[in-house]
């Protein structure tokens, strides 16, 4: 059921963590040699740069899966392809952890205070919208990190394959988007994903709880 405050709680941190995640890509490359997300004017924290429609609407639907507009990468500017594409990757999905662990931290702030204004409690819808952000950046670095091409998990994996396996392997992203497609619609991913996003969630929110109010 649609409900507009979750809406407008929502996309905020939705928006924030897509272009965080697409930001750190490029950052990443660029610092490794690549001027192409540079070039492509991906260097960039502005959402509309970034965001893919139904990538978006899925993980706001979801609340764990999504993705948005890859980030072009040029590996032949690398000194070392294999090792800098699996550094380039792997950004993305950790500054999704850290943002989850920012809005756990903040989370317990608003959660521990009660500030009104006028009969509103402020700090309850903030603290509701720093929750939803630890499950977004979580959900969208899990599905990420799956080993699945084109997904990061795999050009992150590819670097520990035998050199003989990585091509073979990474050619598999033509049926990947299908493959994860079939996951998506018979349930397969959510149920895979969402044991360990709430998992992850409750060990973050117990992280970031020490030393809150």
């Amino acid at each position: 059921m649609f409900d507009p405050k979750v809406f407008i709680l929502l996309t905020p941190v939705l928006l924030l963590a897509l272009t965080v995640h697409e930001f750190s890509h490029g950052l990443v490359a660029y610092l490794l040699g690549d001027p192409t997300p540079k070039l492509a004017k991906r260097l960039s924290l502005n959402p509309i740069k970034h965001l893919d429609f139904f990538g978006t609407l899925t993980l706001f639907l979801t609340q764990a899966i999504g993705w948005a507009k890859p980030v072009p990468i040029n590996p032949n500017y690398f000194k070392n392809p294999w090792r800098d594409m699996a550094l380039v990757s792997i950004a993305g999905p950790l500054s999704n952890i850290l943002l989850a662990f920012i809005f756990g931290f903040l989370f317990h702030l608003f959660y521990g205070l009660n500030l009104n204004y006028s009969s509103f409690v402020i700090s309850q819808p903030l603290a509701l919208m720093c929750f939803l952000g630890i499950k977004i950046n979580l959900g969208l670095a899990i599905f990420n990190l799956l080993p699945i091409p084109p997904l990061d998990g795999s050009k992150v994996i590819v670097k520990f394959l035998p050199k003989t396996w990585r091509f073979n392997y990474l050619r598999l992203e033509m049926f990947g988007f299908i493959f994860i497609l079939i996951l998506a619609i018979t349930g397969v991913l959510s149920k895979f994903i969402y044991p360990i996003l709430n998992w992850f969630t409750n060990l973050i929110l117990g992280i970031t709880s020490i030393g809150s109010i």
